[in-house]
């Protein structure tokens, strides 16, 4: 402060040291956070971030590549922050946290995006060159999709990301297929598959969907050939068996109608010429739906009397087809359930998981008149061409017109979870062709998965159970597609024998070509250019020259299933085993599952150690976030309006483990809150504007009990923090930093501070303790909320003095270390009781202020310095409570606190009074001092005001005091 003549007229205001900072009030965030963006990307701060922690002990959150396919949305957003503040927190704590980013390149979406913008030229282009294509438009969207992950500040190695269709990463593939393929695994079957017949490919289980869906339902009547026991029983009348089915297209394939051996079937009048089937728990609601009444019960008896309880008791009874010439076979299924239709289970095995596995068991025939775009084949004359869906109600019609259909034709049912496919968001079907698998149970595969599961941490725990489930119950994996964008399946057949030749010496030379020539080789050359030299087939000896290749490309989910193999452990020579895959809940049955098997049968366990899932991002009503949202808001102008900095705030605010509501309205919320966080970083820089810690190191010396007391507080906030990231629970972390800012310091500590901060001595030794807890727990602050700040933290860490720290980015700080004694914890101890006095005087200074603005009353308080408090107790505690009147005083902001000996009323022994100070104010401090007025020169002044002005203005007029009491 520039030396000066002063009066006692003179403003005192000058001579208080207020904060002083160039830490703007204002955040500005989306107009300056891109700057820090380009800092960050022209710094390689990542880079450095690794290079300092380069014999660090290693942590790895593994990406889960999102699709190179349009965009980024709320949802990738979300997640990437997140991984983003997990990576951050390990690397200020100690760990060297690779990050690598990685993007899903292959399949459908983008194979029908390009066939969209190619148009009629894709017919003059061949495989090669429509690859080319594909790759080019992946490519886009992985420089947009990066561009906008920088943008959220989130730091990546961006320049070396991994992606699914690079040259190594497809030869991993292909070696991954090939030990699948060595131990016994892969297989190629007819087997009932999802079939997507808008996309014209198979799907496997993660790629399937749920959705309500409103279905045809009809309940058809099978002619049966009653035997004997059971014809005397209807009397003459015709027996029919019922089914009831929502897909009457999958009628031209029925073979067989399945009953439970042990449920009740009853035979039921339903007039003097006709009897029909169905079992006893399903009667009531079959016979309403058909708009029958209650009909007369001819006879009950028991499944296994029609049709045994396996193939080897089985009697063969048989229906007859209601419009094809064709027998229906009666079996035994325990999978029949009471649930809904009739107990008697219509039989497709080409059209059902179930169906075939009992058309294994009885030797029935697998029919799949159905082609690959979904329409009937010759097989099915009268409808061919037809789609399946639209085969519905002429089939209905049809089985109304010949007196098969029980109920009326038109009816439907919704069911509530109807297979969808991923990608179209059509609804499925169920058709069989022959495909590759990988089979879940060879070498207790689905077994080793399930300990896997069990030895791995799921956060939140619940997850466990769900992926559990889905592996019990998981068939074998379906890993062929029928199309060209992706990656190969090494597999040929043997024209000389029809034999398929499936080696993993094969993929391994495959694998070894794509890694010279790139990953269209295999598409480029014929099949006995891609085996090894002298290679015959393994069931006839037969050249090279007899194989055919396989056209079918692997499923996208065996791509991004085998990346631990192909960035951990190929790329990055890393332990194949990360410590952290995070992505969302739908992951359970994608990726979590399909890297679960790649690793079980590749290497033999689980790829990661600790599996975290997010929820969904949702709107008010809490459906998904979209454009049909109320007041949708899309990513870009959320950017634009709040910042990415306010958006992670967001993130760490929410309840991240199950879906999120997001709106514009709520992230006004988290920009009030992000105010009082900056509010208070400016704060703290401003008041240690004058502070050099080198200068002036902590000294516990100097420290009170106030000092003391949030020193503790600092070093609990630091510990909870980093308990809480750890256990990844960010809603712990964000409220810690709050309460931190709002209780500790601003309301407790900064408040008390102000009057020794602005108005004692700059050198003051307890002024300049109270600095030294301030910039500890400022540097705290700074690095604890980094990872989710990171765009202010980053900012006001610019403001700190040089020397008060080593790292010149708060991301190549360490994590905090905050020395603690047991004076210290003493202090803070005896704070609590302080506290608690606090409180109570801080309730009688609320009853004394003025009810209105402006209509203050005789005896009533405006600011807290002009009160006097009054501590009454009896005689043995006088000493006790005389001792604490100082800390009292300034914890309180008053400006005397006495202590009386005299009755006591309270249970605490201790009554506390608050009246108006009858001492002069200083008109610097503003305190009630029974020193103002001493001062000849300064008779405004305070005596401890006096001796500042003196020291600091040493040319202004000599102080003189005169004793007093």
């Amino acid at each position: 402060m520039t030396e000066q003549n002063l009066t006692p007229e003179s403003d005192w205001k000058d001579t208080i040291f207020l904060p002083v900072t160039e830490f703007p009030m204002r955040g500005d965030l989306p107009q300056r956070e891109p700057a820090t963006v380009e800092r960050w990307k022209q710094n390689r701060l990542y880079e450095r971030m690794q290079q300092q922690r380069e014999h660090a002990p290693a942590f790895t959150l593994h990406d889960g590549p999102p699709y190179a396919n349009g965009d980024i949305h709320h949802g990738h957003a979300l997640n990437k922050i997140l991984k983003d503040i997990v990576v951050k927190f390990r690397s200020l704590a100690g760990y060297r946290a690779r990050y690598i980013p990685g993007w899903d390149c292959h399949g459908l979406p983008i194979e029908q995006k390009v066939d969209e913008l190619l148009g009629g030229q894709k017919a003059n282009m061949d495989v090669v060159s429509f690859r080319r294509e594909c790759r080019q438009y992946a490519q886009k969207y992985i420089d947009l999709q990066r561009e906008s992950f920088r943008r959220l500040m989130v730091l990546a190695d961006y320049d070396h990301p991994y992606r699914t269709m690079d040259t190594s990463y497809t030869a991993s593939i292909v070696r991954q297929v090939g030990k699948f393929m060595e131990g016994g695994y892969v297989y190629k079957g007819l087997k009932p598959v999802h079939w997507s017949w808008a996309a014209v490919t198979a799907l496997a289980e993660a790629e399937v969907e749920y959705a309500a869906y409103v279905a045809p339902s009809v309940y058809v009547k099978f002619s049966f050939a009653a035997p004997e026991w059971l014809a005397s029983k209807a009397g003459g009348r015709s027996v029919s068996v019922v089914i009831w089915t929502t897909t009457p297209w999958t009628l031209p394939s029925n073979v067989a109608i399945a009953l439970h051996p042990e449920f009740a079937y009853e035979l039921l009048a339903v007039s003097d010429s006709e009897a029909i089937i169905v079992a006893e728990g399903l009667k009531e609601r079959a016979l309403s739906a058909c708009g029958l009444g209650d009909l007369p019960v001819l006879h009950s008896f028991a499944g296994a009397e029609l049709v045994g309880r396996s193939p080897e008791d089985w009697p063969r009874l048989c229906a007859r087809h209601p419009f094809l010439d064709r027998d229906s076979l009666l079996v035994a299924a325990d999978y029949v359930t009471l649930d809904q239709g009739t107990g008697c289970v219509h039989t497709a095995p080409g059209h059902g998981q179930e169906d075939f596995q009992t058309g294994l068991k009885y030797g029935l025939p697998v029919l799949a008149p159905v082609d690959r775009y979904g329409k009937y084949t010759a097989e099915v004359p009268e409808y061919q061409g037809v789609h399946v869906f639209g085969a519905n109600p002429k089939i209905s019609q049809r089985l109304a017109d010949s007196g098969h259909l029980l109920n009326q034709p038109g009816e439907t049912v919704r069911i509530e979870r109807y297979p969808h496919c991923w990608r179209t968001s059509k609804p499925l079907i169920f058709r069989a062709t022959e495909q590759w698998f990988i089979r879940v149970d060879h070498d207790d595969m689905r077994g080793r998965a399930l300990q896997a599961i069990g030895e791995t941490r799921w956060v939140p725990t619940w997850g466990e159970n769900r992926i559990r489930a889905m592996m019990e119950g998981r068939p074998d994996w379906c890993i062929s597609r029928q199309r060209v964008w992706g990656v190969p399946i090494p597999a040929f057949r043997c024209t000389a024998c029809a034999g398929d030749v499936v080696r993993h010496e094969v993929a391994n030379h495959v694998a070894g070509l794509i890694e010279q020539h790139g990953p269209d080789v295999w598409f480029e050359r014929d099949a006995a250019g891609l085996v090894p030299d002298g290679f015959g087939c393994p069931h006839c000896g037969a050249a090279a020259e007899k194989f055919e290749k396989v056209e079918d490309i692997l499923d996208v989910w065996f791509d991004s299933g085998a990346s631990w193999a192909a960035v951990l452990r190929d790329r990055e020579g890393l332990s194949p085993v990360a410590d952290l895959y995070l992505e969302g809940s739908d992951q359970h049955r994608g990726w979590f599952h399909t890297s679960l098997l790649v690793g079980i049968g590749t290497m033999g366990q689980a790829p990661y150690k600790t599996v975290l899932t997010h929820g969904f991002v949702v709107d008010d009503k809490g459906l998904k976030y979209s454009k049909s949202s109320p007041r949708f808001e899309p990513l870009s102008k959320m950017l634009e309006n709040n910042g990415a900095e306010v958006l992670r705030l967001w993130v760490s605010m929410v309840d991240f483990l199950g879906d999120m509501t997001l709106s514009p309205d709520l992230l006004k919320q988290a920009g009030g809150a992000y105010r009082k966080v900056r509010n208070t970083i400016r704060y703290l820089l401003g008041v240690l504007s004058d502070y050099d810690p080198t200068v002036n190191p902590l000294d516990s010396a100097s420290l009170t009990t106030l000092d003391r007391w949030a020193l503790v507080r600092t070093a609990e906030f630091v510990a909870a923090a980093r308990t809480a990231y750890e256990n990844y629970e960010l809603q712990a972390v964000q409220t810690g930093i709050f309460d931190f800012c709002n209780d500790t310091l601003s309301s407790i500590y900064v408040d008390a501070l102000k009057d020794r901060l602005y108005c004692n001595d700059p050198d003051e030794a307890t002024r300049r303790g109270s600095q030294a807890v301030l910039m500890q727990a400022l540097e705290a602050l700074l690095v604890v909320s980094a990872p989710i700040l990171s765009f202010t933290a980053d900012e006001a860490w610019s403001h700190l003095p040089k020397s008060c720290h080593r790292a010149d980015e708060v991301f190549l700080s360490e994590w905090p270390v905050i020395e603690v004694s047991d004076a210290d914890r003493a202090a803070a101890a005896h704070m609590s009781q302080l506290l608690e006095l606090r409180s109570r005087i801080a309730v009688q200074i609320e009853a004394l202020r003025p009810k209105k603005k402006g209509e203050r009353l005789t005896g009533q308080i405006g600011s807290s310095q002009e009160a006097r408090v009054v501590l009454v107790c009896n005689a043995q505690q006088m000493a006790a409570y005389q001792a604490l009147a100082s800390e009292l005083c300034e914890l309180t902001i008053v400006s005397d606190v006495v202590v009386q000996v005299g009755e006591v009323s309270h249970e605490s022994g201790l009554d506390v009074r608050v009246e108006l100070s009858d001492e002069k104010r200083c008109e610097r401090c503003w305190n009630h001092r029974r020193s103002v007025g001493v001062s000849r020169a300064y008779p405004t002044l305070c005596s401890r005001c006096e001796d500042v002005v003196v020291r600091i203005y040493p040319s202004g007029p000599t102080a003189t005091r005169t004793n007093h009491a």
